[in-house]
């Protein structure tokens, strides 16, 4: 069925649109390939990404990627992303704040919100056909179009109205007692037609300490950004200018990557107080009330994340170009992805020989078997000049020493230094080195 987004009769009918944060530094959109035509390398950076399956070849792919929203993944993008969104996950729900993990409809025939949150969707078709009815004066026409709104299917643009409606619900988990969260990610629609990866926590805590709230949260998550990064300072956080505050909130904090090209928010924090909370259960204190030393509506902090952008920064993040000399005196110039070992879409390529004989692929396939594990991927020998420029971690090599002794060669992503091991020392050696990454 096709479908028409009425964004300006939402806006008309609905209510005044809502401020839209934008980048704080729009991203140069440079096509060229030369360094006069592209002078902060983001058209390289992004054939990269498509050179390496990040992101899937066309300029509307590279183009939605710079932009910070949801593309055509290519294999290891979409691995990427489902990393960072675990990472995520485990950030929020595992820490020691008291946060649970909810789920919400991204398509919604439900109303009552007056359409806070929503971007309403109508037929393309009965649309047009309103429109033709040049009988109509300006004021039916207005109600044929409230009424084709309010049959219309709605797509959320964020998770919080779901948070709101799911606050009563939880409260009997923390037996009405402050604070706790609720955590939800997944695609979210802006009014620009762009789909959006979009992580939510939404913090329920006493009128009281909502501004430490806010502090604290803004800390933590700095510090996850950071923990990720090859360079840490690239990521920072800046307080939202009081001209740019959204409607209901008295505070923001950005979580912003200093990108080649500006400076481009990846979370934003907000403290909300409890206008939007009231409003969603009729303004009914009785039932929002909750202990934290006395009887109080909450305050709400809310923390948005994009994580398409988040992908797209680590990416940024993680690359380097190194320049060494070999045996003759030659410059040589190498690209490496380091991403963070918990990050990497792929821990270990896996490579054979040309032409290899039956028993050696027998070999292969035991040691994909022990590894797979950690990330295996199967590359073929056309890629080994490749695997750094993919962000892979090691490669183990399988040659036809391997028959007799069992050693492999693993080749170190970061050092380049080939180690031998026996075939039975991989999966160790391997789960421990990104156990203790991830510890750091």
């Amino acid at each position: 069925m096709q479908s028409h987004c009425v964004r300006s009769v939402l806006c008309t009918l609905k209510r005044p649109p809502r401020r839209e944060t934008r980048a704080l530094q729009p991203p140069s959109r440079h096509r060229g390939t030369s360094s006069g035509d592209d002078p902060h390398g983001v058209g390289r950076f992004m054939q990269l990404c498509v050179d390496r399956h990040y992101v899937s070849p066309g300029h509307t792919n590279t183009e939605l990627f710079q932009r910070g929203v949801s593309c055509v993944y290519g294999p290891l993008g979409v691995e990427l992303r489902r990393n960072l969104l675990e990472q995520w996950w485990r950030s929020v729900t595992r820490s020691s704040a008291q946060v649970f993990g909810i789920n919400t409809l991204c398509r919604s025939r439900d109303t009552a919100t007056g359409g806070r949150g929503q971007l309403g969707i109508v037929e393309s078709g009965c649309l047009k056909h309103l429109i033709e009815k040049h009988e109509l004066s300006k004021e039916q026409l207005i109600q044929e179009l409230e009424k084709l709104i309010q049959r219309s299917t709605s797509l959320r643009t964020d998770f919080l109205q779901g948070a709101l409606e799911q606050f009563v619900p939880s409260l009997d988990l923390v037996n009405r007692k402050l604070p706790f969260g609720l955590a939800e990610f997944g695609p979210c629609f802006r009014p620009s037609d762009a789909e959006v990866t979009q992580t939510s926590l939404a913090w329920f805590c006493s009128p009281r300490t909502s501004s430490q709230w806010l502090d604290h949260w803004a800390q933590q998550r700095l510090k996850w950004w950071r923990k990720f990064a090859l360079s840490p300072s690239d990521f920072s956080s800046i307080d939202v200018p009081a001209e740019e505050l959204e409607e209901a909130t008295s505070r923001g904090v950005r979580i912003v990557y200093s990108f080649p090209w500006g400076r481009e928010p990846l979370e934003t924090l907000w403290s909300r107080g409890h206008t939007e909370l009231l409003q969603t259960h009729k303004g009914v204190h009785s039932k929002l009330q909750c202990r934290d030393g006395r009887k109080s509506v909450p305050h709400v902090v809310s923390v948005t994340g994009n994580m398409d952008r988040g992908v797209m920064a680590f990416l940024c993040n993680s690359l380097q170009q190194l320049k060494k000399e070999d045996g003759m005196q030659k410059l040589l110039r190498r690209k490496v992805l380091k991403l963070h070992p918990v990050l990497a879409p792929v821990k270990v390529a896996l490579d054979i020989g040309r032409g290899a004989n039956m028993e050696l692929r027998q070999v292969r396939s035991t040691s994909e078997r022990i590894i797979s594990c950690c990330g295996l991927t199967r590359v073929s020998v056309s890629m080994r000049c490749r695997y750094d420029e993919m962000g892979v971690l090691f490669a183990v090599v399988v040659s036809e020493n391997t028959l007799e002794s069992g050693l492999l060669q693993v080749r170190s992503r970061d050092t380049t230094i080939r180690e031998t091991k026996h075939i039975s020392e991989i999966k160790n050696f391997l789960s421990r080195y990104i156990s203790a990454a991830d510890n750091l």
